[in-house]
């Protein structure tokens, strides 16, 4: 299994970003799938959450900026659309997903930077 995710960079506050997760080898495709944050000194974050029908979660801190969607054919792609950023979003961004036969399995991805200037 693997998940690549992609489209950080450099943006302003109050920019938007559109970050990216592929993720391939698995036949019957993935059940819940996350994006985590670690931002430099800090823990990992849990950021948000999508059910394989579609059901969403945010932390409190990106709720009304944030947009978490997936596609489940023909390729498993995760999205998350980031709006109204400000400088606290600066972290890695990497995404997660659950395997669907046994949601305690999970995969990781390579992280993506974003960073937030003002």
């Amino acid at each position: 299994v693997q998940l690549q995710a992609s489209g950080g960079g450099l943006v302003q506050v109050g920019g938007s970003l559109r970050l990216s997760c592929a993720a391939s080898g698995s036949v019957a495709g993935f059940g819940t799938m996350n994006w985590y944050r670690q931002a430099p000194g800090k823990q990992r974050e849990w950021v948000a959450s999508i059910s394989r029908g579609g059901s969403s979660n945010y932390v409190d801190s990106v709720k009304d900026r944030f947009f978490i969607y997936r596609e489940n054919a023909p390729d498993t792609v995760l999205y998350l659309q980031m709006d109204s950023l400000k400088d606290e979003d600066t972290a890695v961004y990497t995404c997660n997903a659950r395997s669907v036969f046994n949601d305690r399995i999970a995969y990781w991805g390579v992280g993506t930077q974003v960073t937030v200037s003002s």
